[in-house]
């Protein structure tokens, strides 16, 4: 047991040393809230100038010292001929005001949050994109903890996305090894994984393993993940994320936008 304890806390310690010395963390933390920039960062297209229906799946850097080890995700949907996006997400702070945790409202699909720019993960346009946010939205709505929120090791925005995920295999996400939460699966054992191309244990969200066509294969320990994906070349490791080439997004005919988004936004290797 004592060799155990000292295993397990000898990971603590380089993956806390691993977010100290993290260089690609986007400045996680290091703005106040009030004051930290909420602008677009050009990922998504202009409602005002594009007709077809868009999906896109986002992560960022949280605020905060938890910006150190985890991403909050957000899902942007725009069906075809709408003048706004409305985006999916939930938010923590929310019970304080005796609301659910899921927020569904207009705003803007690429804004940084709380300072720090946000990653692509999705993005499906045209045809039969409007059949897909109809699948999002029903699976938003039918989140079973509307009314739980944990940073670790769940439920939270990052169990959010991947609960509907598994309702809406369509988008292939992979959530980056920062995204903690997205393990959990409440008192369920085994479930398909976000991506919906394979399969995962998990114990409360603290220990698990998965093996997936799209995600690779993932250990969970304590909620730090640790994994490899040979398919699309990268690991990833608790605290720096994917470490690999940009992300090979699903939809076809990628736009210029789309692709300079993705190279920009990607973590690059180190």
């Amino acid at each position: 047991m004592t060799k155990k304890r000292k295993t397990l806390g000898l990971i603590i310690l380089v993956v806390v040393i691993m977010a100290l010395l993290h260089p690609h963390r986007n400045n996680a933390g290091a703005q106040g809230w009030r004051n930290a920039s909420q602008e677009p960062v050009g990922l998504a297209p202009d409602p005002a100038l594009t007709s077809e229906a868009v999906v896109q799946v986002y992560t960022a850097r949280t605020w905060g010292w938890r910006g150190y080890l985890g991403v909050h995700p957000w899902i942007a949907v725009k069906p075809s001929n709408a003048a706004a996006y409305t985006v999916y997400e939930v938010i923590g702070w929310r019970l304080r005001w005796g609301e659910n945790v899921v927020a569904i409202r207009e705003r803007v699909a690429d804004a940084r949050w709380f300072g720090n720019a946000p990653e692509l993960l999705a993005d499906m346009r045209g045809d039969g994109v409007d059949a897909i946010i109809k699948k999002i939205d029903k699976a938003a709505r039918s989140y079973p903890y509307t009314d739980n929120y944990a940073v670790f090791p769940g439920p939270n925005s990052n169990t959010f996305v991947a609960h509907v995920a598994r309702h809406v295999p369509e988008l292939k996400i992979d959530l980056p090894p920062t995204a903690i939460g997205k393990d959990y699966l409440g008192s369920e054992l085994v479930a398909k994984t976000p991506s919906g191309t394979g399969y995962q244990v998990s114990i409360g969200g603290l220990f698990g393993a998965m093996a997936s066509l799209k995600e690779g294969l993932e250990i969970n320990i304590l909620g730090l993940v640790f994994g490899i994906n040979p398919l699309e070349p990268s690991i990833k490791l608790p605290s720096i994320g994917r470490i690999g080439p940009a992300r090979k997004l699903d939809f076809d005919g990628p736009s210029k936008i789309s692709k300079a988004g993705a190279e920009m936004a990607t973590e690059k290797p180190l």
